[in-house]
């Protein structure tokens, strides 16, 4: 049934899927962030750059994780390796940006064991590559057929009007937070 589904999509409703995706694992990396916060602080701490409760980077590396090892199935030590590279290398850009346009840190591994310049550490690199295991193998094709379930029952001009409605809303937030630690 999956690869029915999967034949008759056209690029838009992949590109589409592929945005929805960025929205969920954005919205629940941002709910991580938020528990191991509070677990580590005791309290709330907003967590992210974004004023809305989603934290990008964590979207980005699911996509992008996703994408990049569709042809891997029921190999998951080779997706790990995958995982803990690009989610490092990511995790290392994004950091660099975020100093070098913003002049923040949001995160900060320099007392962390082989640390690069405080932007990525072995220990979570290592971690990374285990959640990346764990989405690829567990979560998403969980989330994947709640996607098409709901996707199948909505109207098919409807899709389009949600991914673009979350974008303009990504894309203000992105503008206001930007225009926020510029002023700071």
């Amino acid at each position: 049934m999956e690869t029915e589904i999967t034949l008759k999509k056209t690029k838009k409703d992949k590109l589409f899927d592929a945005i929805l995706y960025f929205f969920i694992y954005a919205f629940l990396g941002w709910v991580l962030e938020t528990i191991y916060a509070i677990f580590i602080h005791g309290h709330f701490v907003k967590r992210g750059f974004l004023y809305g409760p989603i934290c990008p980077i964590y979207g980005f590396g699911a996509v992008i994780l996703i994408l990049s090892t569709k042809k891997l199935y029921k190999r998951p030590f080779l997706k790990f390796v995958i995982a803990t590279g690009a989610f490092t290398i990511f995790e290392y850009i994004v950091s660099f940006l975020l100093e070098i346009l913003f002049d923040i840190k949001l995160w900060d591994y320099s007392n962390d064991f082989l640390n690069i310049q405080g932007r990525v550490s072995i220990l979570y690199s290592i971690v990374w590559g285990v959640i990346g295991v764990l989405l690829l193998e567990k979560l998403h094709p969980w989330i994947q057929d709640k996607v098409q379930t709901l996707t199948g029952k909505i109207a098919r001009n409807i899709e389009p009007i949600i991914v673009i409605t979350l974008v303009i809303i990504l894309l203000v937030d992105t503008v206001l937070s930007s225009i926020k630690y510029l002023n700071m």
